[in-house]
């Protein structure tokens, strides 16, 4: 590392969303080229920064600064340089000359400190005078904190982020408790929070580092689905992460519960947003849930005659439980319908539909994801679109930070009779929220789903919540019609739901099983089925063959078959830019997924030409996608997703991605692959169960493989101890409903 002094004598070029820069900068009278992201510069500005010396294949020579700060100019020529540039709105260079001259090193405290002795400077009123003494000021005050805030070895993208949103209030916020960044920053978690409070020479027991920590176990808990830890359970957590006795936490638990920060429902300790999101969805439930039946006086024998004509006009049989949810669905303002795959949840659907356009009513189809929307719009014939679109994201985040807002709520409302919403299982709470704002009393919202899939990423289990507190009207369809072509994925599925051992069939054309027990020798057989095997067996291209496994780490978890699979399926190319982030390499062609929900990107979709055909803001957790371009000189990638949008990723923003030829099951729900591997090895308890066995075996449409131990999908079958989720929604919803 080296480390420079000079001036930014002219910016050749500036990317205003991340900050990356091509400077012609000055030292010591020569000029060099400076690369690097820089906020907030200006032409003019005496920078010190650090980098390496780098040579650019078309520009040679350049100066690559991974840090910097701004230095105020010292000398009358140094001075009267900066005031000429116009950084200072108002001096041009004939007036910086005049002030230099007059002041010479003492200009910038008579600037700063005394601007009213400006107006003996011809050209300088008074009011002027003040102007530049406020302008002056606010430079003064951001190049402090800057330089304040490096000392506690903030990052200057960070810094900024941190003075924008406190202002000069930044030195109190900080003195008082640096655990508020925590609170009030996007992007400053807890652990950022504790090192700067400990470099600040905070206690380790201090109140405010134990009130941030609780609040940070809870945050964890989110992570892993929970809405509420029980109290010994966020004792004990809490103690571990903030390395103190447990007695040190409960006073500061009730602190919070005081002063309604936290909520406790008897045992149960939730952050106050959680316990509020499932009180405002039961009393949303409560408000849209209708008996049409009675109000409309229609005879339920009348809405099955309508059903059988439009079954027979469209050349379906419908069982007596695919009746039953349709009339349902047409005589409740909430109703479910549930069941496992091939019961005709599809059929059941499109009838619905079809019921809903003979009584004139308007309708939306919607589904969680991309994907599942797709495949929802190509079964019923209907255009289904994500819940995001459906009700319109507007990129800002509602006042909890953990949903965005969106522009269909309870003052716009959605202009539709029926809301069905498919793949249900994996809308978490705060969506679902946001959806039940957007519909009117008077409307019906049918939810479809497989309740024996794992429950949502984010918070809560609300499908399940839903059909557990039986306050619905809920339709499990059981027959299993889908035989052919998918025939033994099916039935497999079935038995194991039923914790019954799998059936391998000699014939079978869909479902394989490859006994392996050494793990190098079953990467290998992945690469072997994904290169060879499987793209003429499915008609699918390698990239369109997911590997599912229910573990990150090990030799068969996501990260290492996803560094094994880059390297045999997109290996390094002078044809194919890359970028190193971390320990991992993204690479032009690399298949990729969003790792967490960002409401706030900007995406595009282009036609011939590449031409803008249409645009919106936000990508999501699961999203897959392919990286297209890979841009250095713009410190940025591009990622094409599934659905054909375009997202460009600042390289600081990297950590949103991750490599997707292999996945986590958990990951994977609303998605349907042509191919599926599933590599079955030893793994933790917790998450070798049934309900995660039978998640992976659903997502295959035209074939499955597993490969690896008999044995450990025999104990997946027979382990029904499902993962815990601490969720209150049902206890919610029955305390209103009864």
């Amino acid at each position: 590392m080296e480390t420079l002094k000079g001036f930014i004598s002219s910016i050749r070029y500036r990317n205003p969303d991340n900050g990356y820069s091509v400077l012609s900068f000055v030292v010591d009278e020569t000029e060099e080229t400076l690369v690097g992201n820089f906020l907030s510069i200006s032409e003019g500005e005496m920078l010190e920064v650090t980098g390496d010396w780098v040579v650019h294949p078309i520009y040679d020579k350049q100066f690559k600064a991974t840090s910097y700060k701004s230095i105020q100019p010292e000398d009358e020529v140094s001075i009267l340089r900066y005031l000429s540039s116009g950084i200072i709105k108002g001096i041009g260079p004939t007036l910086a000359k005049r002030i230099v001259d007059k002041f010479g090193e003492d200009t910038f405290d008579v600037m700063e400190n005394h601007p009213e002795l400006l107006e003996g400077v011809k050209g300088v009123s008074l009011r002027k005078a003040q102007e530049i003494g406020v302008l002056m000021q606010e430079k003064k005050g951001f190049r402090d904190a800057m330089v304040y805030l490096q000392k506690y070895g903030i990052a200057n993208t960070l810094s900024i982020k941190i003075y924008s949103f406190y202002g000069d209030r930044i030195y109190k916020v900080l003195e008082e408790n640096p655990y508020k960044l925590a609170e009030d920053i996007p992007g400053v978690g807890f652990k950022t929070a504790d090192e700067i409070a400990g470099k600040m020479g905070v206690k380790t027991d201090s109140a405010y580092r134990v009130q941030s920590g609780i609040y940070y176990t809870l945050t964890l808990a989110m992570g892993q689905g929970f809405m509420y830890l029980p109290m010994n359970v966020l004792i004990e957590e809490a103690a571990k992460i903030l390395d103190v006795n447990k007695e040190e936490i409960k006073p500061q638990i009730e602190n919070l519960l005081m002063e309604r920060k936290l909520i406790a429902r008897e045992d149960a300790i939730y952050a106050a947003p959680n316990y509020y999101v499932e009180q405002s969805v039961a009393g949303l439930l409560h408000t849209i849930s209708m008996d049409f039946f009675c109000d409309e006086g229609e005879s339920t024998l009348s809405i099955e005659k309508e059903i059988d004509l439009i079954a027979k006009e469209n050349d379906v049989t419908l069982d007596p439980l695919q009746k039953q949810a349709i009339v349902k669905a047409a005589t409740n303002g909430v109703s479910i319908i549930t069941g496992g795959p091939g019961t005709g949840k599809t059929t059941t659907i499109k009838t619905l539909i079809g019921y809903f356009e003979r009584e004139g009513m308007d309708i939306a189809l919607a589904a969680p994801t991309g994907r599942a929307a797709k495949r929802m719009t190509e079964a019923t014939g209907y255009e289904a679109k994500t819940l995001h679109r459906l009700l319109e994201l507007n990129g800002v985040l509602e006042e909890d930070r953990n949903n965005a807002g969106f522009s269909r709520n309870e003052d716009n409302p959605l202009d539709v009779d029926a809301v069905i919403v498919d793949e249900m299982s994996m809308v978490d709470i705060f969506l679902f929220r946001s959806l039940l704002k957007a519909i009117m009393p008077g409307a019906r919202l049918i939810m479809v789903g497989d309740d024996h899939q794992l429950p949502s990423v984010g918070p809560g289990q609300v499908l399940r919540d839903l059909i557990e507190s039986g306050c619905f009207p809920t339709t499990k369809l059981e027959t299993i019609f889908r035989q052919e072509g998918s025939g033994d994925i099916v039935t497999n599925a079935h038995r194991i739901n039923h914790g019954e051992p799998i059936v391998i069939e000699k014939g079978s054309k869909d479902f394989f099983f490859l006994e392996r027990y050494d793990t190098n020798k079953i990467l290998l057989n992945i690469e072997e089925l994904i290169t060879k095997s499987l793209p003429p067996y499915v008609d699918a291209e390698p990239f369109d063959i997911q590997v599912l496994t229910p573990t990150r780490k090990g030799n068969l978890g996501v990260i290492n078959i996803n560094r094994y699979l880059q390297k045999a399926l997109n290996p390094p190319s002078k044809h194919k830019a890359e970028h190193y982030f971390g320990e991992e390499v993204f690479r032009e062609g690399d298949k990729v997924m969003q790792v967490r929900n960002n409401y706030q990107a900007e995406w595009e979709i282009v036609g011939k030409y590449n031409i803008p055909i249409d645009a919106g803001i936000g990508v999501f957790n699961g999203d897959t996608g392919k990286i297209i371009e890979i841009n250095e000189s713009e410190s940025c990638l591009t990622v094409e997703f599934d659905d054909q949008r375009r997202v460009e990723y600042p390289f600081n923003a990297l950590d949103e991605l991750e490599l997707a030829y292999a996945v986590t099951v958990h990951k994977s729900q609303g998605s349907e692959y042509g191919a599926v591997i599933m590599p079955i090895v030893s793994g933790p308890k917790q998450l070798m169960n049934r309900n995660l066995l039978y998640t992976g075996v659903t997502r295959a449409k035209k074939c499955l493989v597993m490969i690896g131990n008999p044995k450990i999908v025999q104990e997946m079958t027979e382990n029904n101890q499902e993962n815990l989720r601490y969720s209150g929604l049902k206890q919610s919803i029955l305390s209103v409903f009864i």
